[in-house]
């Protein structure tokens, strides 16, 4: 007579009634780098949304408020020298009234290229150089930075700045095409005022 042969079941385990919370990292919240196999490190949600804002702020700032360029003429020695980096803070003009001393950059007359110089006078003021030393108002100017020797002999003016504008010169004199040449620049013309190195 043949057998059945039995088979028995073993019993189940008891079900757990509470569901298990996930282990959590301490120190590791949400949304933040954390440790993978083999030490790498996998970067999650927010922490890659805080580099694409990062990124795009920096961006901004590139376009919008601060550009480095590279100065490109002799204009402006011994302040700027040829081939030196300024920082242009573009919203500069508008923040802020021009005054003497300033570095404004604009578009050039001459030339149609950007140009920096120094604001000397505003509208209304009288400018005139005699022999070398310039005179703003009738009142002969300080300039530390000027070499007066390179310019000895030199004459301009006066001529009276016009309303909403501002005269503007290199520092070196001797080899800088500026407001002599092509008159008193618009303000709404100016671009950017430098930031860096800053004006005397």
């Amino acid at each position: 007579m043949g057998r059945l042969a039995a088979h028995r079941a073993d019993p189940k385990p008891p079900s757990d009634p509470k569901p298990r919370a996930a282990p959590s990292v301490p120190g590791n919240p949400a949304g933040a780098a954390r440790r993978g196999s083999g030490g790498r490190t996998i970067f999650t949600g927010r922490s890659v949304t805080t580099a694409v804002l990062l990124a795009a702020g920096l961006l901004a700032s590139r376009l919008w408020l601060v550009e480095p360029v590279t100065v490109s003429s002799e204009s402006m020695e011994p302040a700027l020298p040829k081939g030196s980096t300024v920082l242009m803070f573009k919203p500069g003009p508008l923040l802020a009234p021009v005054k003497a001393g300033d570095l404004v950059v604009f578009t050039s007359p001459e030339d149609g290229k950007p140009a920096v110089k120094r604001a000397i006078a505003l509208g209304g003021q009288t400018v005139a150089i005699e022999d070398s030393v310039l005179v703003v108002d009738g009142v002969q100017q300080a300039e530390p930075g000027i070499d007066h020797s390179r310019i000895d002999g030199t004459y301009f003016g006066p001529v009276t700045v016009p309303a909403g504008h501002v005269f503007v010169l290199g520092d070196n004199r001797a080899g800088s095409i500026d407001s002599r040449a092509y008159g008193s620049v618009p303000l709404e013309a100016l671009q950017a005022t430098v930031l860096w190195p800053a004006g005397r």
